[in-house]
């Protein structure tokens, strides 16, 4: 059934979009100053928009939900591989695949066996539940990730990351295997899934890297008149990559996340505007997604499934994540706080609701309850596991503030004029307010910022972000304590 109204015009739907779309935007500004993560309140923004909310917009297409949602995890995977640093993540390659195969396999069948167990649905039905939950989500773990702005020790946020971003793909393939397994039983079997998992994987690996190569020659190659041309290039190669690798029946999830990875540890014209071009995509798909799934969701629904839900929310999250990890990572030298810490940052996102159309199109028994209880799951997961980060993060003593010096440079001895770099903590008031709100010494002036190897020309609009490299140039160095007090930079920085 679609959700607009036949006498809607093209007019009003556009007005519901973007009044949409911006209490989305104001809803993420609360979320930075009150700790709520974002993904929950997008969410929140889709079930107050739904047919069980106050403007009532009946949406109860799943169909249309799931497209929109393979659309935009591309999107969200390819920005993430984009923005992954070859040389971060070699380091920890083995432990975030095999989190990405074994830690999903384990964390499908523990949950799976207790909803069989207690709950009363078949193995099949359960390990079918198991799997669409199995999966870390990639939008989750990039985004509240990089808006905590953590420092962690023992490459931990590399190993979340990498895994968020290639677990996906193993999920998929379960939830496709066991939702086919339960409409023909009869035709599927242990001895073809292995195999076909296989292909799978493989076609969309060799598509995704080969589709790296091509997209950095074409980029390099094709000499565009006009440069804002290539965000627009860079977002066909995207669904050309997902397409072309589901049409020879590999994994789209994996090969657009190759994709990325190959391109953002390449060279490549116009790479910053790309790369910022990705990233607000990856957001906007991201409140798309989120408010979508939200609006497909009735809240009157979720009451039955309360008690169930927070059960299975409690195994996934102290039982079933935690020996996936330890399981997964045994054999890989890495201490028992981070493998705890990891186990309870296993975010759930909007991956497992998306996966948990596939039963509901397809028509499985008790799939409306599969759905349900997938999305009180993601709730309780986003809401407990991703507030708690870095609180857990400092309780652990796995957080690591930025200790590196302050650097100085001296200009030529005519110029009285020094440069000074200064990084600003997690923990300043400075993070979240624009330049002109700085109460900065007359003579200073900040002249650069370095934001994740991108360099930034600061403007008075300029919002300061945790972690940002500053480069500032004073007249004194007597200045420097009060710019110091201004950007909130304390001793234990």
């Amino acid at each position: 059934m679609s959700f607009i109204p036949h006498d809607l015009t093209i007019e009003g739907f556009l007005l519901i979009v973007s009044v949409l779309l911006f209490i989305s935007l104001l809803a993420s500004k609360l979320s930075g100053r009150f700790g709520i993560p974002a993904l929950i309140l997008f969410l929140a923004v889709g079930m107050l928009a739904g047919s069980d909310g106050p403007l009532g917009i009946y949406f109860d297409d799943p169909g249309l939900a799931q497209s929109f949602g393979i659309i935009a995890l591309s999107f969200i995977l390819f920005s993430g591989g984009l923005n992954t640093r070859s040389e971060e993540m070699r380091p920890v390659i083995g432990k975030g695949i095999v989190l990405s195969t074994v830690g999903v396999l384990v964390t499908a069948f523990v949950v799976g066996l207790f909803v069989h167990l207690v709950i009363g649905l078949t193995l099949v039905e359960g390990l079918l539940l198991g799997s669409i939950v199995s999966s870390t989500d990639a939008a989750a773990v990039f985004s509240i990730l990089q808006s905590k702005s953590l420092n962690l020790k023992n490459r931990i946020a590399q190993i979340l990351e990498l895994e968020s971003g290639s677990n996906d793909p193993m999920a998929y393939f379960l939830t496709i295997t066991l939702t086919q397994y339960l409409l023909m039983p009869e035709k599927t079997s242990l001895w073809m899934i292995i195999p076909n998992f296989l292909m799978n994987m493989a076609i969309g690996a060799v598509v995704g890297v080969l589709m790296g190569r091509l997209a950095l020659l074409i980029i390099n190659k094709i000499h565009l008149d006009n440069t804002a041309l290539y965000p627009v290039l860079s977002f066909s190669l995207v669904l050309f990559s997902y397409s072309f690798a589901d049409l020879l029946h590999g994994n789209g999830f994996l090969a657009v996340y190759l994709t990325g990875i190959i391109l953002g540890n390449s060279f490549f014209i116009n790479k910053n505007t790309i790369i910022k071009f990705s990233d607000g995509i990856a957001w906007l798909m991201q409140i798309i997604m989120f408010i979508t799934l939200g609006m497909l969701v009735f809240p009157s629904q979720i009451p039955p499934v309360i008690l169930t839900g927070v059960l299975v929310s409690l195994v996934l999250i102290f039982i079933a994540r935690p020996l996936s990890v330890f399981i997964s990572l045994s054999f890989h030298k890495i201490d028992f706080r981070s493998k705890w810490y990891i186990s309870l940052v296993g975010l759930r996102g909007a991956s497992p609701i998306v996966f948990a159309t596939y039963p509901l199109i397809a028509g499985i028994n008790k799939s409306s309850l599969i759905f349900n209880l997938v999305f009180f799951i993601v709730i309780t997961s986003v809401l407990l596991q991703g507030s708690t980060i870095s609180v857990l993060a400092k309780w652990m003593k796995l957080d690591m503030p930025d200790k590196k010096p302050l650097k100085s440079f001296k200009l030529y001895d005519e110029i009285k004029n020094e440069l000074t770099e200064m990084v600003l903590p997690v923990h300043s008031k400075a993070v979240g307010k624009e330049l002109v709100e700085l109460k900065f010494p007359s003579t200073s002036l900040i002249v650069l910022i370095n934001r994740n190897n991108t360099y930034l020309t600061p403007k008075g609009s300029t919002v300061l972000k945790a972690k940002d490299r500053l480069l500032i140039m004073t007249e004194d160095k007597k200045e420097i304590p009060k710019i110091k007090e201004c950007l909130d930079i304390i001793k234990k920085s």
